[in-house]
């Protein structure tokens, strides 16, 4: 038996193993619907719902609707993720927003590519086939996602359909090796960013976005929690690529160190005088900044690529089943396969 979404032919997968994780504050409106639906797609999945220290029904309303409620008092989404990764065992995760913005039809398509073994982190992406341009009426979330995917695709050469989607799916190892260093809405950049640095495998899948019903309110603040994005993207710019960033900085003192210098030297050169003794300190410092900031990056790159062998180290000791050295597929992947196919074909 399949289903048809986006015109991909999707087959059922094993849902046992699949874990519902829904961070949420305030969401009473949409939290009972949202449950609803993922339970009905997803029957033998587990539902978690996160209430992260509401003010309203929202945890009263997702146990009523049959979900697993948690609580995590640390406000911002990034905290409630840290705690959903810490807690919860389960081969896949499928992540999604309370607020009722995205389909639970497409659950299953996002959880086939983590179950059967072919990515570790699957993007719902809302942009490819413009539902996101045409519901969503909040002017500068349009562009703030374009922004943030350039900024990827400029540092590290990757090219998201949507980076700062809500609905992903991901692998038990991307979970449980993944540091949590955002507190807030700059998660979703966050998980962007490391599934590129560390080479998951990652895929995206169109799906259609609504926006959010009458009556309930966006908790993004569009200017404070953009510039938390744009600067988290920065901070890991400097700890994931810090000889790039650093030779981006140094190459900046050189310049205005060399616009400063070059008219002081063809004077002393000229007349054998500097009469321009302050801007030739200053010229002077701004080129040791430069050779500073230049080392300061080989050091720290040295550094990173000492902390990225220790990581994928530290993913073999953790996730290599002893026992899977004739098996293709990783330990914790389903067995997944067609419905209906031959296994002796597979």
């Amino acid at each position: 038996m399949s289903i048809s979404i986006s015109n991909r032919e999707v087959f059922w997968v094993d849902q046992d193993e699949i874990a519902v994780i829904i961070p949420c504050y305030n969401e009473a409106l949409t939290i009972g619907k949202v449950v609803e639906d993922f339970k009905r797609e997803l029957p033998a999945s587990t539902v978690y719902v996160y209430d992260n220290d509401s003010t309203d029904a929202t945890a009263a309303i997702a146990m009523r609707h049959g979900a697993t409620v948690r609580f995590e008092p640390r406000r911002g989404k990034g905290n409630v993720c840290r705690q959903m990764f810490r807690d919860i065992d389960a081969a896949c995760y499928l992540m999604v927003d309370g607020d009722d913005t995205y389909p639970a039809q497409a659950a299953r398509a996002l959880c086939e590519p983590i179950l059967s073994g072919r990515a570790d982190m699957v993007v719902g992406d809302r942009l490819s086939n413009g539902t996101y341009a045409k519901e969503n009426r909040r002017t500068f979330h349009g562009f703030g996602n374009d922004l943030v995917r350039a900024m990827i695709k400029w540092i590290y050469g990757y090219e998201y359909a949507d980076v700062m989607t809500g609905f992903r799916a991901m692998s038990k190892p991307f979970v449980k090796t993944f540091p949590v260093l955002s507190g807030g809405f700059q998660i979703e950049t966050e998980l962007s960013i490391h599934a590129v640095d560390r080479r998951w495998r990652i895929q995206s899948i169109p799906i259609d976005y609504r926006d959010r019903p009458e009556g309930s309110e966006s908790k993004l603040n569009t200017l404070s929690d953009g510039i938390k994005v744009v600067a988290m993207v920065g901070t890991l710019f400097k700890d994931y690529r810090p000889l790039r960033f650093f030779s981006l900085v140094a190459l900046l003192f050189f310049i205005v160190g060399m616009a400063l210098g070059l008219p002081v030297i063809h004077e002393f050169v000229a007349t054998g005088i500097v009469p321009r003794f302050p801007t030739a300190i200053l010229a002077a410092a701004l080129m040791f900044l430069c050779a500073l900031a230049l080392a300061t990056g080989l050091i720290l790159d040295a550094v990173a690529k000492s902390d990225r062998r220790q990581w994928e180290l530290e993913v073999y000791r953790s996730f290599l089943h002893p026992n899977n050295s004739t098996n293709d597929k990783p330990w914790w992947a389903s067995e997944f396969q067609p419905r209906g196919s031959d296994p002796s074909a597979l």
